[in-house]
């Protein structure tokens, strides 16, 4: 890609591979399923646009976490299923109603408050109904789950979807919360035996059929991100995922920098040599992530093929500085484009040099990027 004169960075997002990605995710579960999950603008990436490439890829189910994201998001699509997983916020209800959502629904206020509103509008009204199996985060307690099975006057008005839960260790497959997880999960069904059941998030879908049930919800495998922790060994090079995002730089300068000098920031990247220095026009105000300071990476397409270069000194609000010395000073001219994430930067890498994980990294992404979107649909 090449720059224009005002771009400072480009964010390549590659729709193709998030589809395939979907489709790949999908086909290990052929008799569910497969929705996608969207919140926080489809993890930096842009909610509206990836939620079109996979309509037309055939999803029909969307999952995001506030109310104000389904309600941007039902304006880019109108005609599918959006699901909200915090729920309604109270005397929100009516907007959600009146835009077609579909709240998931933790607590028996939220249900009270859906089942008022059905009444008052005349209708049923749509709704899922999560319950807490060991995350003991949202979701109805095992207590107030049996009272809504046993007592269907609380549900009046409610046309119930599917009942769900939701993994909290799905990314380390051997922990033994996950079987319990699942035990729960399907003792829970049985008291709700004629609705659908959610319980695979990404890294739950690599666990098994036990725990695919009727509906997948993916969310950060889309974006290319690997969804199993490295204690999963061998097993985590068979859930890497196609990449989709890749983050790129422009050096705006080249310095040489003597040995005993400083670079950045508090003066704590010392130069033990002769070096050259590029200054990229990326930084923490574009959440590329301070944590990264003399630990991150960047890669140069060079004469030689493409070369890593570590990140010198801190990163900045709107700058990072980069060791070129290993590179031709012709291949590190003002202009150059800078790989920061994807290109060879590995997105759960370069995470992990940020004492993080990818999801933070993805979320971050900011809104100075020129965000160019490549799909062969369009």
């Amino acid at each position: 890609m090449t720059f224009s004169s005002g771009d400072q960075a480009i964010l390549h997002i590659d729709l193709d591979a998030l589809v395939a990605n979907w489709r790949r995710l999908g086909g290990m579960a052929p008799q569910a399923e497969c929705a996608a999950v969207v919140k926080a603008d489809a993890y930096g990436t842009g909610a509206a646009e990836v939620g079109k490439a996979l309509q037309k890829a055939g999803c029909r189910r969307f999952f995001v976490a506030h109310s104000e994201e389904a309600l941007a998001l039902r304006q880019a699509l109108p005609d599918v299923t959006i699901h909200i997983l915090h729920g309604p916020t109270a005397g929100g209800e009516a907007e959600l109603a009146a835009a077609n959502l579909t709240p998931v629904l933790s607590t028996p206020g939220q249900i009270a408050a859906w089942s008022a509103l059905a009444k008052q509008l005349g209708r049923r009204l749509p709704a899922a109904l999560h319950v807490d199996t060991g995350m003991n985060r949202l979701g109805l307690s095992e207590t107030e789950a049996y009272a809504v099975a046993t007592d269907p006057t609380r549900l009046d008005g409610i046309e119930l979807a599917f009942v769900m839960s939701h993994l909290a260790c799905s990314d380390e497959p051997d922990h033994p919360l996950n079987r319990q997880q699942a035990d729960a999960f399907a003792a829970l069904r049985q008291r709700f035996p004629n609705l659908k059941g959610s319980l695979a998030n990404s890294a739950g879908i690599f666990l098994g059929a036990d725990f695919h049930h009727d509906i997948l919800r993916p969310g950060i495998a889309l974006y290319g991100a690997n969804p199993l922790d490295p204690s999963a060994g061998p097993r985590r090079a068979a859930s890497r995922m196609a990449e989709v995002v890749h983050l790129q730089g422009k050096i705006l300068q080249v310095r040489s920098v003597d040995r005993g000098m400083t670079v950045g920031y508090g003066a704590g990247y010392i130069v033990e040599k002769p070096t050259q220095i590029a200054t990229v026009a990326v930084g923490y105000a574009d959440g590329f992530s301070r944590a990264l300071s003399g630990r991150g990476s960047a890669i140069i397409k060079g004469r030689q093929g493409h070369v890593r270069v570590p990140i010198a000194g801190r990163v900045s609000m709107d700058l990072i500085t980069l060791d070129v010395s290993a590179l031709d000073a012709s291949d590190c001219r003002p202009g150059t484009p800078v790989s920061l994430l994807g290109g060879g930067i590995d997105l759960d890498d370069q995470a992990a040099a940020a004492g993080t994980i990818g999801y933070e990294l993805l979320t971050q992404l900011g809104r100075r990027y020129r965000r160019v979107y490549k799909s062969s649909a369009a």
